[in-house]
This record gives C-alpha cells, sequence and structure tokens, in this order.
C-alpha cells in the first residue's frame, strides 16, 4: 500500500503541475496538430497514398509528440529541483517510477486521443474504433513506459533535447512498427488475423518494457 500511495502522490504532483501551468499538453497538442496538418498538405495529391498512411502518420506524430513533452517536463523538474527532491524521499524508486509513468502515459493519452478526431475529419478516415482506441492505448503505453526511464537517464546531461530521441527512438522502434501495422490493418479492413498478431507482439512489448525499466530505473538515478 505504501507503494502504491507514493506512486499516486507524484502521478498527483505532476497532473496538478500541468493543470496549473499548462505548458506540456498544450506544447504537445500544438505539435501533434501542425504535424498532422503537414502530413495532410503534403499528401493532398495522392488520396490512396494518404489513405495508406494514416497510421504511420497517427504513430510518428504520437511519439515525438511524446519526446518533446518528456523534455519539458524533465526540465521543469531539473530547473525547481523536484526530481532530487523526490529521490530524497523515503519510498522505492520503482515507485517513484510508477507515478512519473503515470503522468506520462495521462499526458500522452491527453493528446493522441484528440488526434484521432482530427485526423478523421482531415484524412476522411474512420478512424475512431474500438480496435484503434485499443492498440493506441498499448503503443501509448510502450512510449511512456521506455520514454519515462530514458528522461530520468538524459536528464542530467547539457544535451537532453536531442540525446533523448537519439536514445528512445531504435528502443521504441519494435513497439511503434507493431502499432503502425496493427492500426494499419484495422484501417484497411483487413481480417483480424492479419493484424492481431501485432496487438500480441504490441501487449508482449509493453510487458518487457515496464519490466526491465522496474528493474533498472533505481540504478539509472543513483548518482
Amino acid at each position: 500500500m505504501r507503494f502504491w500511495r507514493a506512486a499516486l502522490a507524484v502521478a498527483e504532483k505532476d497532473v496538478v503541475t500541468e493543470l496549473r501551468s499548462r505548458e506540456l499538453v498544450g506544447a504537445m497538442g500544438l505539435f501533434a496538430l501542425l504535424s498532422v496538418l503537414i502530413f495532410s498538405f503534403a499528401l493532398e495529391l495522392n488520396r490512396q497514398a494518404r489513405a495508406e498512411a494514416v497510421g504511420g502518420v497517427l504513430w510518428v506524430t504520437i511519439v515525438f509528440a511524446a519526446i518533446l513533452g518528456l523534455n519539458r517536463s524533465m526540465a521543469i523538474e531539473r530547473e525547481g529541483g523536484s526530481f532530487d527532491a523526490l529521490l530524497l524521499a523515503p519510498v522505492s524508486r520503482a515507485a517513484l517510477y510508477v507515478g512519473k509513468l503515470c503522468g506520462t502515459y495521462a499526458f500522452t493519452l491527453a493528446v493522441a486521443l484528440p488526434l484521432l478526431i482530427v485526423m478523421t475529419v482531415l484524412y476522411n478516415v474512420a478512424v475512431i474504433t474500438a480496435a484503434t482506441v485499443g492498440v493506441l492505448l498499448l503503443g501509448a503505453f510502450a512510449i511512456a513506459s521506455i520514454g519515462t526511464l530514458l528522461a530520468a537517464l538524459t536528464i542530467q546531461t547539457r544535451a537532453r533535447e536531442t540525446l533523448l530521441p537519439i536514445v528512445m527512438l531504435p528502443i521504441v522502434l519494435p513497439a511503434l512498427l507493431a502499432a503502425v501495422r496493427a492500426t494499419n490493418g484495422i484501417l484497411g479492413g483487413a481480417p483480424v488475423e492479419s493484424w492481431s498478431g501485432w496487438v500480441t507482439i504490441l501487449v508482449i512489448l509493453d510487458v518487457v518494457y515496464l519490466l526491465l525499466c522496474l528493474l533498472t530505473f533505481p540504478f539509472v538515478v543513483e548518482e
């Protein structure tokens, strides 16, 4: 119970801070909207290619918006010294990770879910389905889990804004590939058997990422 109380307190702190400042979700949302608009204009001449590229556009936008939010979140933590204060708290480091993960996951979904509505309007494709939302929840969790760990790893470096995407993208690539393949299969009206395997891979990657991050986070934040 102490573990979950500590994790909930950390997540609540992040959410309350964001509600007061409105920096992270606003910046992430604006970036995501501009990215989707740019892709829409770039693919305007080829409507078939635009319809086929919806899954890729969606996930590329989500992952880069998440990286932007993680960079800004950790910058705020470092400037205010709140992350160092959290490390001094007499609680499990894994609980701190879970709390930060919950906050990151919530912010990512706050941007990703409305993005489905925007893409439905711009691309004239029925993006909002139960299966698509399910894949979105799984893929966003993979991005948030590994992103939280790597953001904590790069927080003390001067080049954290450029280092985080360089380190994060190769690691999250398998989950990103599975999410894109599953999303394209769903939107393309393919049989469930053709894309359900990618969903299974995505679930397995979520579990693997979470376990590895829980095990390595205490070592990552050690001075």
